[in-house]
């Protein structure tokens, strides 16, 4: 289904002649449709590979900090992650730079029952090890991620409000007492920008890999933490937590950004269903504890 915020329908003869065009090896594989979330399409490029491409002019540069900082900080982490392995370029059939990269085998952990997903939050707990480390000052930039949170959220107010949500003013209030946790002290850390469960990879019980790094970037390590209530329940929160070190305040401001993200991740309900489910698993869990 076509998501409003697509500006170019990518489809199976536009990506065929962009392989033929710039990776004519691989033109004559197998193509199959992936996926088409808020900001890229994906499509099955043979048994191994796959190509991803932005769907609209504001995540276009999401593919090229994927292409500058995967291969950097892939060597740093304990699970795969799709690091690029062709880089498409902007042409005459279509504007922005787009990318080939692995297929990894497994399931997107929204697919998987959340209490199976505890078996593996130890694993994500290590890989949120390796990754938060200090990052250069050349990092990614992103206004939406690592960042403070405003305590009045008067834009998430106004979300709220339009979607109508049950316990809107249990979500807001808990919402800015949380985001009143005092602020995150030390050096911009490496983030993923957007660890949750559709972007976390299951198979055989374990994490398999951690997809989607468009939103990389720089920061105070509470907006990836956040996955804590987006992924799992009390039980694999648990296990998430015993492994990192961060202070109460720290977990404090996740959850705010767990309220935060689960609210935004509703705004396209009919679109993208499964993110609106990840949501309101997010507002649920974030307001039981």
């Amino acid at each position: 289904m076509v998501h409003p915020l697509l500006e170019i329908d990518v489809t199976q003869e536009l990506v065929r002649s962009l392989l033929r065009e710039q990776h004519p090896d691989l033109a004559d594989l197998p193509l199959s449709w992936a996926g088409t979330g808020w900001d890229n399409a994906l499509w099955r490029v043979g048994e191994h590979l796959t190509a991803r491409f932005p769907v609209r002019e504001v995540s276009a540069p999401l593919v090229t900090h994927e292409q500058r900082w995967l291969p950097v900080l892939a060597p740093l982490l304990p699970v795969d992650v799709p690091v690029p392995v062709r880089v498409g370029v902007p042409s005459a059939a279509y504007p922005w730079a787009w990318s080939v990269v692995p297929w990894f085998d497994g399931v997107p952990a929204h697919h998987t029952p959340v209490p199976d997903r505890t078996a593996w939050a130890p694993q994500l707990a290590e890989f949120f090890l390796a990754l938060h480390r200090p990052a250069p000052a050349d990092a990614p930039a992103n206004p939406f991620r690592g960042v403070p949170l405003d305590p009045r959220a008067e834009v998430l107010v106004e979300r709220v409000e339009r979607l109508g949500l049950p316990d809107a003013d249990r979500i807001l209030e808990r919402r800015r007492d949380l985001a009143a946790a005092p602020p995150w002290d030390g050096p911009p850390l490496w983030l993923h920008g957007d660890p949750h469960p559709a972007n976390l990879l299951a198979h055989d019980g374990r994490l398999r890999a951690v997809i989607d790094f468009g939103d990389v970037t720089s920061g105070d390590p509470a907006s990836d933490l956040a996955t804590a209530w987006l992924t799992f329940d009390a039980e694999g929160r648990a296990r998430l937590r015993e492994r990192l070190a961060y202070d109460s305040s720290t977990w404090r401001r996740a959850q705010a950004w767990a309220l935060h993200m689960a609210v935004v991740l509703q705004m396209h309900p009919v679109d993208h269903p499964h993110l609106a489910e990840i949501g309101r698993h997010g507002i649920s869990q974030a307001l039981s504890d």
